[in-house]
Parts: structure tokens; C-alpha cells; sequence
């Protein structure tokens, strides 16, 4: 059971972070490069980074109570813990925060475009910042793969 639960810990971080990569600077880049429809594009990467947000957020919880689990009281001093909070709260705050506030401005823009209405600018603003959280939280992914494959948990 116990080799069963550190297979799951290798194979959530890998689904998480590589996840998050492949549609953040693979899949959503293509999507606008390819559709000639803009709005298209951004809908249907908005979709696949919420898909992404509960991947993380599944993913999350089962790391941390694995940590939790492996480690007790030690799991608090774990750079790993850490990092995964952080990953967490930066996915929380993308899509229970940001992620409205984005399709509240599309919908105040309908039948237009965002990028065609006065909310042109606190779009892209908001955009920004949660472009800004995804890339931390990327690299924050990015650090716990290098500590998983030193093995440090």
C-alpha cells in the first residue's frame, strides 16, 4: 500500500505540473496562433484552464495529505508542503477570484467582444494578472519537480 501511495505521489505531480505546461505555453498559444476566431480561442482555453484548475486542486489535496500522512508534524518544515500550498492557493485564487471577474467583463461586453468594448483594459489588466499568477505558479511546479526528482519530499 504504501509503495501503491508514493507511485500516486509521482505520477499527481507529474500530472499536475506537466499539466499545467502543456496547456498554459503549448496548447493555448496554438489555439491562438491556429483559429482565425479569437473569441473562440479564448474560450476554449478558458475551459481547458479550469479543466486544469480542478486537476491542481485534486492534485494538491492528495499531495498534502500525503505529506501530512508521511511526515506528521515534520510535513510543516517540508519545502515541498510549502510549495504545494502555495501551487494550491495561487490556483484558488486564479480561478475562484480572477476567473469571475474575467467572465463577468465578457458578459457586460455582449454581444461584443471584450477586446472591442470599453472593458478593453481592466480585461487585459485582469488577464495580466492571472497570466502573472500562472507563470508563478509554473515555476513554483517547476521547483517541485526538481525536488521530486532528488527525492526530497
Amino acid at each position: 500500500m504504501r509503495r501503491l501511495a508514493e507511485s500516486l505521489y509521482t505520477i499527481t505531480i507529474t500530472l499536475w505540473v506537466g499539466g499545467l505546461w502543456a496547456i498554459g505555453y503549448i496548447v493555448a498559444p496554438t489555439l491562438f496562433a491556429t483559429l482565425n476566431e479569437r473569441a473562440l480561442a479564448g474560450e476554449i482555453a478558458g475551459r481547458l484552464f479550469g479543466v486544469i484548475a480542478w486537476v491542481g486542486i485534486g492534485c494538491a489535496l492528495y499531495l498534502l495529505v500525503f505529506l501530512a500522512v508521511r511526515r506528521r508534524r515534520a510535513a510543516f518544515k517540508s519545502g515541498v508542503f510549502w510549495l504545494v500550498l502555495g501551487m494550491l492557493l495561487l490556483t484558488l485564487a486564479g480561478y475562484f477570484g480572477i476567473q469571475p471577474i474575467l467572465a463577468q467583463l465578457k458578459a457586460e461586453a455582449w454581444p461584443r467582444g471584450v477586446m472591442e468594448s470599453v472593458a478593453r483594459s481592466r480585461f487585459a489588466a485582469w488577464h495580466g494578472i492571472s497570466s502573472g499568477l500562472y507563470l508563478v505558479q509554473s515555476m513554483l511546479g517547476a521547483a517541485l519537480v526538481v525536488l521530486q526528482g532528488r527525492g526530497l519530499r
